[in-house]
């Protein structure tokens, strides 16, 4: 894929240009976002992602065309894992609602400039060693299979070794400051619980990416098709948590979806030297397995208790945010 050097400021400075429109004219002020409103941004970023796919199938052609759809599906399938992370975040921390757009944004911000970096070492080992895919496939194999038999998610945000460091060395207030991250109190600049939250929602994220990003590279090797299709589902990331948000709980068999298709990406890249699974046929079985697993956790009614409910009575947040 041949693609001009001015093409990744023009692409960069879009997202940027876009992530301002959201923040400085729609969300300046802190509001709780309603699903109307969230489901209003959610079209405009799906409407965003398709329009980008069909350029760059008049661009590029078909074949890349079906790349980034395929990666851009898979990753914002990998999201919706992600954004139950975020809601138990949330209620550990006691985040009010109105702020955690305001978190979200700058989380994600922070997402694209990690993933970018992330990209650029996984496409320079792939170009440098070829063995590099088989160590992604069998990561993705293995990370796959742990999915599906991991029991229900839980956090602990006590135990992140980065929350504990900006904790030790910045001097945070006991309680939320509207929607500021630092404030400053008896002549001392002091952090806000807020801070904690997004360095909690960062450290997470980053986490996430150390599957994501191999899983997107078993379905594409074009550097730009990789970080487009990524910036592209972040981004809508925002909206569809507030979608989503009341009722993650009930995708009880999406976790399975996921487990599936790391798997057979991981095998696709097993097998790369040997078998070669065509684009198209991945993107059918990365659509077809997601949309099952979403059908099935919408219809059949398991009767349990929101896990987010019950991950606030295990770990409530302490009255002072420490």
């Amino acid at each position: 894929m041949d693609v001009p050097l001015w093409v990744w400021p023009t692409f960069v400075g879009f997202v940027l240009a876009m992530l301002a429109v959201d923040l400085f004219l729609f969300h300046s002020d802190a509001h709780e976002v309603k699903i109307k409103e969230a489901g209003a941004w959610v079209a405009v970023w799906v409407t965003l992602a398709l329009m980008f796919g069909g350029l760059i199938w008049a661009w590029q052609g078909r074949g890349f065309a079906l790349e980034y759809l395929s990666g851009y599906l898979l990753e914002w399938a990998l999201s919706v894992d992600n954004m139950f992370v975020f809601a138990l975040l949330f209620t550990y921390f006691a985040l009010p609602r109105a702020y955690q757009h305001r978190v979200l944004f700058w989380g994600i911000l922070g997402a694209l400039v990690f993933r970018a970096a992330f990209i650029a070492v996984g496409a320079a080992l792939l170009e440098l060693f070829h063995w590099t895919i088989f160590v992604f496939g069998a990561f993705l194999v293995v990370t796959g299979a742990r999915m599906a038999f991991s029991g229900g998610e839980e956090v602990h945000p006590e135990r992140n070794p980065v929350l504990r460091l900006v904790r030790r060395l910045l001097p945070m207030t006991p309680d939320y400051r509207e929607q500021r991250f630092f404030v400053r109190e008896a002549g001392r600049r002091m952090a806000t619980p807020m801070l904690a939250v997004l360095v909690a929602v960062e450290t997470t994220d980053i986490i996430f990416a150390v599957d994501s990003i191999p899983a997107i590279f078993g379905v594409t090797k074009e550097t730009f098709i990789v970080f487009s299709s990524n910036a592209f589902a972040i981004m809508g990331l925002r909206a569809l948590f507030f979608v989503l948000s009341g009722m993650m709980h009930r995708f009880d068999y999406l976790k399975y979806g996921l487990s599936a298709v790391l798997v057979f990406i991981g095998v696709k890249m097993l097998i790369s030297d040997v078998l070669h699974i065509g684009t198209a046929i991945s993107l059918s079985v990365i659509a077809g397995t997601i949309a099952a697993s979403v059908l099935v956790s919408l219809f059949v009614e398991r009767g349990a208790p929101s896990p987010v409910e019950d991950q606030s009575k295990l770990n409530p947040a302490p009255s002072d945010h420490e």
